[in-house]
């Protein structure tokens, strides 16, 4: 095998690993963690510097998706910060609500396919509305639709660093769109 072909390999591997320990943590960091923190020299100290560093991170995560929907609403609306502040934690803590029901008083509540409302709303999100906009972002980018291949290159090939080239355009237009359609039909099946 060559060179390319084993670090290929490698961070394949790597990411594989590292979307496992994150899936780990994610799902088992609040009943496994403590455990392990208890049995190890200075876990007390290490657990409490642990869960406040990934309370830090989801604070941060928050925030920095929370500035998107701010900035967003001030460009289309033309409001200024507070008002968008404002309108948009009252918008998110009104449409959160569900979700946060959805393992006591609306634990019943199964609105797709059996599953609950947090579920549910993941199913949305995942399968259908971040496929859905890869395909029209991709077909804005590529077709006469939007920018056109040529502006996108253009675009695309601005400062320093790696170039795309003008081989890939067929790979854009025909083969991303077809893969993207499987990941939708895939998910709405599987």
């Amino acid at each position: 095998m060559s060179g390319g072909v084993k670090a290929l390999l490698t961070r394949y591997e790597v990411a594989r690993v590292h979307e496992y320990v994150a899936t780990l943590v994610c799902s088992e960091a609040k009943y496994e963690l403590p455990r392990v923190f208890n049995n190890m020299t200075g876990g007390r100290i290490w657990g409490i510097l642990f869960f406040l560093f990934m309370t830090f991170a989801a604070f941060s995560t928050v925030t920095a998706i929370f500035e998107n929907l701010i900035s967003s609403s001030m460009d289309n609306f033309k409001w200024g910060r507070i008002k968008s502040v404002i309108i948009n934690c009252v918008f998110m803590l009104i449409t959160s609500i569900p979700c946060v029901l959805g393992y006591n008083i609306l634990k019943n509540v199964h609105p797709i396919g059996g599953r609950n409302i947090l579920d549910s709303e993941d199913f949305l999100v995942s399968n259908i509305i971040l496929p859905i906009g890869a395909l029209i972002f991709l077909i804005f980018c590529i077709t006469k639709y939007g920018w056109g291949a040529d502006k996108f290159l253009e675009e695309a090939n601005k400062g320093k660093g790696m170039k795309l080239s003008p081989k890939l355009i067929g790979y854009f237009k025909y083969v991303l769109p077809l893969l993207i359609i499987v990941i939708i039909v895939s998910g709405l099946i599987g």
